[in-house]
């Protein structure tokens, strides 16, 4: 009888109108039961405790319900960290990783350790042994953490496994063979789609009864040439940052490219002739752009300068239309893709940057001819252009997960699209220590040039004064230029971007000791953990400087987070100009520009409050939204229409 209402109020826990306070206070009830378990373990032997553990597997196994086996669970891994890497999970690290194993989002504070956290529900669904992929946003933060953890998972006797980009198709096997394997989202996604298109070409056609194409996919067993899919079916996934990976990430689908037909060479000469000519045409005059889309369309003049321009040979017959597709094209990418900001060029090639995390995206591809346009911007030679192979978005890949969950520390600005997407309510999990950090009244200034130096000034004085200075830019071309400054002005720092990615463990290790100052993208936004030197907290701890606002308010808050972790002072400061580039991607260029033209006028200090940025902001989280929102529903219109097809949604892609 106790079962069945312990049962109940388990499944109550996970109604996403259940209010997050009533759902902790359910969670908290489990945690006596944890510690009585611990006691219990605390004078095994390692040998007694992985013999417990393999106890515990085999009543999972069978069938006993994992709601009844978490405090036990939770209470070896409890011991299991506290042996292998010298962390005993707090009570409040219990909470967040039994609301993890109810289909919760949960936001905790940076430095509350959301990385031991993780290691509680994947333990517990890897009893089952199908398979738990933790899926984080880059190749540096999955491996340390399968390092960092993989001891606790080997004491209990469960096996550990990392994906890594480069990787060969056996190495990704053995990974995904492991109860637990690491990766980056993307990876696990591009993986799935290598098993379907390595899965079609050996069984032929897709099959209207299944969501994998033959029953080798859904039971990982080889096929009759020995083939053997990377990925079992999809059983449990924990979302790391997950609003970067689940909401920032999924305005853009998992595409594999394909080479596509041989291109028309008077196609690749037009791109170089277009990005030629893009500098002689005028806003407002030969071209206008959307506000809310930034597109840009050619104006009667425009089409009309386009037929006077010369043109050579190499362009063959082709149409006007086409001539203004390429001219229009060419204008975006100048307008609004930037070197060192959007990209960098690495070896002669186009190397994409992730805006989000800062980092680069070796291996993607801007589509429909953006990014030969940017190959033809550069001067560098023109590459042909990919088809693709298969595709999927990050919203169905993950709803593929029977068992999903997610961590970040800023989740309730996204709570609503959470829940509506995914079906996961957000729940806040209470800090272990009160957070003290101080932020400091915001400054906005008349124009960049005066911005940039009060940030030196105040580096200068809290550098001195013996405080670490942590300063967030959005682009690798705005470090570089602080960076200038401060050299110029004598202030020693260090620089974390994307072209110094293999130094960054270094460099946050040292980001925190007293008087030292780094200048940094949003690399040390997400994942990082700064912790004091010796007298830095007497000084006042970590002071971060965020010298641009971003485009969604959750990445400031991310950068924001880096001081005062687990009750450590710090503080933290905005700095604003009227002629930030938030301004142009909130209201558009005309608006902008009378914004940036007032603060010219007035270059100093002008006393505003943030109003007019935040109102920016939301005008691009909304852009932002409506692109995601339109993006799943066409993802899910054209599904349904090549599933009615008999074509294989992720497969067959439309002409």
């Amino acid at each position: 009888m106790v079962g069945g209402i312990e049962a109940v109020l388990d499944k109550s826990a996970r109604w996403g109108f259940v209010p997050g306070w009533i759902r902790l206070a359910w969670w908290r009830r489990q945690l006596p039961r944890i510690a009585d378990w611990e006691r219990r373990f605390r004078p095994m032997s390692d040998a007694e405790l992985r013999k417990a553990s393999l106890g515990l597997r085999y009543r999972a196994r069978s069938g006993e319900p994992l709601f009844r086996l978490a405090p036990e669970a939770f209470a070896l891994v409890r011991e299991a960290a506290r042996r292998t890497v010298g962390m005993r999970p707090y009570e409040v690290q219990l909470l967040g990783g039994l609301a993890l194993c109810h289909r919760t989002i949960i936001e905790m504070q940076t430095g509350e350790g959301k990385t031991l956290v993780a290691t509680l529900p994947l333990y517990l669904y890897g009893l089952l042994g199908r398979g738990c992929h933790l899926a984080t946003v880059n190749d540096y933060l999955a491996r340390r953490d399968a390092e960092w953890m993989g001891p606790i998972y080997q004491l209990l006797g469960l096996s550990v496994g990392v994906i890594q980009t480069g990787m060969s198709a056996a190495e990704r096997r053995r990974a995904y063979a492991c109860d637990i394997t690491y990766g980056t989202a993307r990876e696990f996604g591009f993986d799935f789609l290598r098993d379907r298109l390595r899965s079609r070409a050996e069984s032929g056609p897709f099959s209207l009864t299944g969501a994998v194409p033959n029953e080798h996919q859904a039971t990982g067993r080889a096929g009759a040439d020995g083939w053997t899919p990377m990925q079992r079916p999809p059983f449990f996934a924990l979302v790391d940052e997950a609003d970067s990976v689940l909401i920032d990430e999924a305005r853009t689908p998992l595409i594999l490219a394909s080479p596509s037909p041989e291109a028309d060479p008077a196609e690749l000469a037009c791109f170089q002739w277009s990005a030629q000519a893009a500098g002689q045409f005028q806003p407002e005059i030969d071209y206008l752009q959307d506000p809310k889309d930034r597109s840009v369309s050619l104006t009667e003049a425009g089409r009309a300068k386009v037929r006077r321009l010369d043109k050579s040979a190499s362009l063959g017959g082709l149409s006007l239309p086409k001539m203004y597709a390429f001219v229009e094209r060419a204008i975006y990418v100048r307008e609004h893709f930037h070197r060192d900001q959007h990209f960098v060029v690495q070896d002669g090639e186009i190397v994409l940057v992730d805006e989000f995390t800062g980092r680069l995206a070796d291996g993607r591809r801007w589509q429909e001819g953006i990014h030969q346009a940017v190959e033809a911007k550069e001067g560098l030679p023109v590459r042909q252009g990919t088809g693709q192979a298969a595709r999927i978005t990050v919203q169905d890949f993950f709803l593929r997960y029977p068992h999903l969950a997610g961590m970040t520390g800023t989740a309730q600005d996204a709570a609503w699209e959470f829940r509506w997407i995914y079906g996961c309510p957000v729940v806040v999990i209470p800090p272990n220590r009160p957070v003290i950090r101080q932020e400091w009244p915001a400054k906005v200034f008349g124009t960049s040039e005066a911005k940039w130096a009060a940030i030196v000034e105040e580096v200068r004085s809290l550098s001195a004064a013996g405080r670490p200075v942590l300063i967030g830019v959005r682009s690798i071309d705005k470090s570089e230029h602080l960076s200038r400054l401060l050299t110029a002005a004598g202030i020693p720092h260090q620089v974390l971007h994307a072209m110094r990615e293999e130094e960054e463990a270094q460099i946050i290790a040292q980001a925190g000791q007293a008087g030292r100052v780094t200048v940094a993208t949003n690399m040390a936004g997400r994942g990082t953990d700064i912790r004091l030197g010796p007298g830095a907290a007497e000084r006042g701890g970590l002071h971060v400087i965020a010298a641009e606002m971003h485009e969604a308010r959750r990445i400031d808050r991310q950068l924001a987070g880096r001081a005062g972790r687990q009750g450590d002072p710090g503080s933290f400061r905005q700095f604003a100009a009227l002629d930030d580039e938030l301004l142009e991607l909130g209201f558009g260029k005309a608006e902008a520009r009378q914004w940036a033209d007032r603060g010219r006028e007035h270059p100093g200090l002008t006393g505003m409050s943030l109003r007019l940025f935040r109102k920016a902001q939301r005008r691009a989280e909304r852009r932002h939204y409506r692109m995601r929102k339109l993006l799943l529903w066409r993802e899910r219109r054209r599904a349904q229409t090549q599933r009615r097809l008999g074509l294989d949604p992720y497969l067959d892609m439309p002409q």
